[in-house]
């Protein structure tokens, strides 16, 4: 037998999969059932208030406009990202099923990281609609279209699912002989992969180049973008014209501030320093589940379109309800 050969029956005599993961989730926390009652209400909240956003742009034919194309796409992946992550979180923290297959582990790892991928760009799209709109109002209409926008966000999707699934995949290449338990309360990337006691360093690369990609990039881009939005408004004379200008932009700052400060802070404490797993775990999945508790309601109250919308349509329902009755 040669040495390759060796080598290669050593890897495959050594080379482990496990069944199953064990969730180790919250260590020594009093009052967890707290956390428990919040993620419940979180989610309900999440769920109504981004399918009346979605049902008020759908019904309205005023809000079918670009900008309101990438509300509208927002809306939706905070719905499908929500359930990706919260029921599961519920089942294991609730009913204490601890232990998850490994391939359910690794679906769920996939679909979590793939939505808030989704999320950062989807970010980053509205930037370059107020960037337009702000820099270059005359040619708005031809630089921002419904085509346009919708291939931003085909090209978003494709980005992520191939990026992720390769990312996600590189861990069917490790072996995990050693401990089996997740220090988290669901399938993060870093505490899973972290385990395996083979190299491990292209995972880490890959967790590098995600990072970069679908964090990094976009923050830095919409910075970029404000720069150039707020050049363009000191320019402006009037000082009612500047701040209604600057109006347009206030949800979206926000939206930006809870969606990356959270998970920038997490992500850069994990590499510098020592985190805690009780504080990532926290910091982690308030980053998943806050965001998408607020965007609904932060476009809803804040943006004056959206509550014209709101009134039209009750309006118009009452109108119908009068004219039923008569």
């Amino acid at each position: 037998m040669t040495s390759e050969e060796k080598a290669v029956t050593n890897f495959n005599a050594t080379f482990v999969r496990p069944a199953k993961f064990y969730l180790s989730g919250f260590s020594n926390v009093p009052h967890m059932k707290y956390y428990y009652v919040f993620l419940c209400f979180a989610y309900i909240m999440t769920v109504l208030g981004n399918s009346f956003l979605l049902s008020i742009i759908y019904f309205t034919k005023t809000l079918h406009t670009s900008k309101y194309m990438i509300v509208f796409h927002l809306a939706f992946t905070d719905l499908l990202g929500s359930t990706a992550l919260i029921p599961k979180l519920l089942d294991t923290l609730v009913f204490d099923r601890r232990y998850i297959v490994y391939e359910a582990c690794v679906s769920h790892m996939f679909f979590i990281l793939f939505f808030v991928c989704i999320q950062s760009w989807t970010l980053f799209t509205l930037a370059y609609d107020r960037f337009v709109a702000i820099c270059f109002p005359l040619r708005y209409h031809s630089f921002v279209t419904n085509q346009v926008i919708a291939a931003m966000l085909l090209f978003v999707w494709a980005l992520s699912l191939s990026l992720l699934a390769f990312m996600v995949g590189a861990i069917d290449r490790l072996s995990f002989c050693n401990s089996l338990v997740v220090k988290s309360i669901y399938c993060d990337h870093a505490p899973v992969y972290l385990l395996a006691c083979n190299d491990t360093s292209l995972n880490n690369i890959l967790a590098y180049v995600v990072f970069v990609i679908f964090l990094c990039i976009p923050l830095v881009m919409i910075a970029l973008s404000y720069v150039c939005i707020s050049i363009a408004l000191s320019r402006i004379a009037k000082g009612e014209e500047r701040l209604k200008a600057f109006k347009t932009c206030t949800s979206h700052l926000i939206l930006v501030a809870i969606f990356f400060l959270p998970i920038l802070g997490t992500n850069i404490a994990a590499v510098t320093s020592y985190i805690h797993p009780n504080s990532r775990i926290i910091n982690s999945s308030m980053t998943h589940i806050i965001p998408a508790l607020l965007n609904p309601i932060i476009y809803s109250l804040k943006t004056e379109e959206v509550l014209i919308s709101l009134k039209n349509l009750c309006k118009r329902n009452r109108i119908n309800n009068t004219t039923r009755k008569w």
